[in-house]
């Protein structure tokens, strides 16, 4: 490995296969985290088709009169969806340089959430319904169908967020603060002949609701006083929602992340996928990425 390609990265990079790493485990990781293979492309295909379907029979499981007639067809569709999940997660793990990189990495944890459920529901039968959690694997259907400029702008939106997490905490507080003032003041004012303002927490809940132009309506000020004080919060509340919106529209319009990415070629070692397009090396790990 040459010392340049150490220093850029801060720690040394390997070109060779890991000892023991043998041509199928290479092979097989090939067609699981690669989708600009044939063998990749379709079985990323069935993938999403098992999970839809997935979510498709737990649906169903929740409607009465399915889950009378057919209960026993559904929980054994849901243990075997669960198996093939589960071994489609150890595939994934016996396949990677380094299955650390992978089991903590964000899809890494939505895959072993998306089986936790099932064997939970062995102790705990109310924890069914959290088999939900396995839409969040249809992420994926980005990379199987190489919508890149969809997670490109995603990308560019969760970056814009971030550099503004300052701003947007500061507002965030202030606002906290003021419905705490306001639901001190609106509790003064409404307590004494107004049942649905019967504590300053509950009132705080009106200020938030009122604030964010809501309006429930489940309680509602009575008093002059209270009255004038839900004018001021609802004039306040058009021009309270388009601050963080300025925020994040401002560091939009300066973020640089307008970088072509290539969510279809993913490293061995740490399976990450959003690499820029000219690059050779893991933006994670540092591994060499196949060209």
């Amino acid at each position: 490995m040459s010392t340049s390609a150490k220093d850029l990265f801060g720690k040394q990079k390997l070109k060779r296969r890991p000892e023991g790493f043998s041509p199928f485990r290479e092979k097989l990781h090939n067609i699981i985290f690669e989708s600009d293979t044939p063998a990749g492309r379709w079985f990323d295909i069935i993938l999403l088709f098992m999970i839809l379907f997935s979510i498709l029979v737990l649906m169903l499981e929740t409607v009465p009169s399915y889950a009378s007639q057919y209960g026993n067809e559904f929980r054994i569709l849901e243990w075997f969806l669960t198996i093939f999940f589960t071994i489609e997660y150890l595939l994934r793990i016996y396949s990677v340089y380094s299955p650390r990189y992978y089991i903590f990495s964000y899809f890494g944890w939505i895959d072993f959430l998306s089986i936790l459920p099932s064997y939970l529901t062995i102790f705990y039968p109310g924890l069914h319904s959290l088999m939900i959690i396995r839409a969040l694997r249809l992420m994926r259907v980005f990379r199987i169908f190489k919508l890149d400029s969809f997670l490109d702008q995603g990308n560019l939106i969760i970056n814009a967020i971030l550099e503004s997490r300052k701003k947007l905490i500061v507002f965030a507080t202030s606002i906290v603060i003021m419905a705490c003032i306001f639901g001190s003041v609106i509790y003064l004012l409404e307590h004494s002949s107004n049942a649905g303002f019967d504590s300053i927490p509950r009132s705080i809940y009106w200020v938030i609701v009122t604030i964010t132009t809501v309006g429930y309506g489940d309680i509602s000020p009575q008093t002059t006083g209270g009255q004038l004080i839900a004018t001021l919060i609802m004039l306040m509340g058009y021009i309270i929602i388009a601050v963080p919106t300025g925020i994040v529209t401002t560091a939009l319009f300066d973020s640089n992340n307008k970088i072509s990415k290539n969510i279809n070629s993913s490293c061995p070692n740490c399976t990450r996928q959003d690499h820029r397009s000219d690059a050779k090396f893991c933006d994670e790990c540092g591994w060499p990425l196949s060209s």
